[in-house]
């Protein structure tokens, strides 16, 4: 057995002490020189860019408490191993990548622009990455996937009777304003369930006590992006930056309203740099399914010299920005993180559906018209502080959980609330979705086997065609 693996694998029964190789055996010796004694592998596995951010810096906070997360930059390297082979410190946290793919499975370029500093993860299927798991032997996983997957997952590791399972870790890319109790009870049966703020603690507790579940999995820690740079006003500038939102709003009229106002406000200051921040270009996925890019939406639209569209790194823009403006956007916590101007626009109401009722209560919401006229919210310091913002985020708690759970010696058997008897008419259909409704290994080999992944290869194909392209035609020539 190598050093690595055997301290890896000692250390945990160690404890204050180092194993040492002795022969064949691993001894524990006395911790004299105060050395941490436990290091782990990680794999992560995301099905979107986002999640792919979130998951990588989730990874590298809980693997170091020095991991540098606040503001990585597209193609730096701030102490973290790339998900394939490439150049790293040797004191860099032992971090795998994985891409489930799926109809929002990233693009190089989206993956670039996420700044984790991690190279670029492996493309698998939830099977593939499953087998992973059995094969390579990860210490920790963490589960930056949608609640669905998430739950396929989690029965997929309780049927593999691995000799000694890895400790599993999921949470929430950023705001939660839709489907609590549905997301919740599907990321229940993971080991760590994080909540970026004492907010969502408190919610995510609740929701797991009044259903009768076990609510100790949840840990408060912070969304793991959140840094940069604080706000200093530079003489000269006055950028306004829309952060725009791939499915907030839904419809073609008000994504135009919208244009047409962030068009308005620029002719109204001509001395001001207007920018429309983009998520994605035509023909990638995200989380959520961009029916309407903006960037189509004004190309029949004439607009004023002083706004452009931009794509790039948030942590980037928000450097240069005076005034962000969204709808509903995590990129409000962010650029709220640093100090920056921030207003959650209610022009088109303050409804559950565009996700600014989170915002209730903070100071920010105010209107283009309010706006236009020189308006600057002034964010409510309690709702800050509620909602994880404005301090250092915090992994300690996170941190400590995850090395406990690495200490003990066996961990307890997954056991996620839903099951065959808790809901018998929903799960199934869940881990069919996901094809993780029979174990790894059991899959048909040979011709028959070939023959099976090469049409559901070709299924998956004609279905991401499907939501991506004929779904959002069909949904546009309904409304005519």
């Amino acid at each position: 057995m190598s050093g690595a693996l055997l301290n890896r694998t000692a250390s945990r029964r160690c404890s204050s002490f180092v194993a040492v190789e002795l022969g064949h055996e691993a001894e524990c010796l006395p911790n004299v020189l105060a050395v941490p004694s436990l290091t782990y592998r990680i794999a992560v596995v995301a099905d979107s860019d986002t999640r792919w951010k979130w998951g990588a810096l989730t990874a590298r906070r809980i693997a170091r408490p020095d991991a540098r997360t606040d503001d990585p930059r597209p193609g730096s390297r701030t102490g973290s191993r790339a998900g394939t082979p490439d150049a790293a410190s040797d004191a860099a946290p032992d971090i795998t990548g994985f891409a489930l793919r799926g109809r929002a499975t990233p693009t190089a370029r989206q993956l670039a622009e996420t700044g984790t500093g991690l190279g670029t993860p492996r493309e698998v299927t939830g099977a593939e990455f499953l087998r992973a798991v059995r094969d390579e032997g990860y210490d920790v996983v963490v589960l930056a996937l949608v609640g669905g997957t998430v739950q396929a997952v989690l029965h997929g590791l309780a049927g593999m009777a691995l000799r000694r399972r890895p400790v599993t870790v999921t949470g929430y890319v950023g705001v939660v304003y839709e489907k609590l109790a549905d997301g919740l009870l599907l990321r229940h049966g993971a080991d760590v369930v994080l909540a970026n703020s004492p907010y969502d603690a408190r919610r995510f507790r609740a929701v797991y006590e009044g259903v009768g579940a076990d609510p100790s999995a949840v840990v408060e820690a912070a969304l793991p992006f959140l840094g940069g740079a604080p706000y200093r006003p530079a003489p000269g500038r006055d950028t306004v930056v829309f952060a725009a939102q791939p499915s907030v709003p839904a419809s073609r009229a008000d994504r135009l309203y919208l244009l047409r106002r962030l068009a308005g406000h620029a002719r109204l200051h001509p001395e001001r740099d207007v920018v429309l921040k983009l998520r994605s270009k035509p023909g990638e996925h995200t989380t959520h399914i961009e029916e309407l890019p903006y960037q189509k939406l004004a190309r029949g639209m004439p607009l004023p010299p002083n706004l452009r569209l931009a794509y790039g790194h948030m942590g980037a823009v928000l450097d240069r920005t005076d005034l962000l403006v969204t709808v509903s956007s995590t990129a409000a916590l962010e650029s709220l993180h640093r100090g920056v101007p921030t207003a959650v626009l209610t022009d088109l109401g303050v409804r559950e559906a565009l996700g600014n009722h989170h915002f209730i209560g903070s100071g920010l919401l105010t209107s283009w018209d309010r706006l236009d006229t020189g308006h600057r919210p002034e964010p409510d310091p309690d709702w800050l502080a509620d909602q994880g913002v404005g301090d250092a985020p915090s992994f300690e708690a996170a941190r400590a959980r995850v090395e406990e759970l690495l200490k003990q010696d066996e961990l307890p058997p997954v056991a996620p609330y839903y099951t065959p008897s808790t809901a018998p008419g929903y799960l199934p259909g869940v881990l069919a979705r996901h094809r993780l409704d029979a174990p790894p290994g059991t899959e048909p080999r040979g011709v028959r086997g070939a023959l099976r992944t090469a049409v559901r290869e070709t299924a998956r194909g004609a279905y991401r065609h499907g939501v991506q392209r004929m779904a959002p035609l069909i949904r546009r020539l309904g409304d005519l």
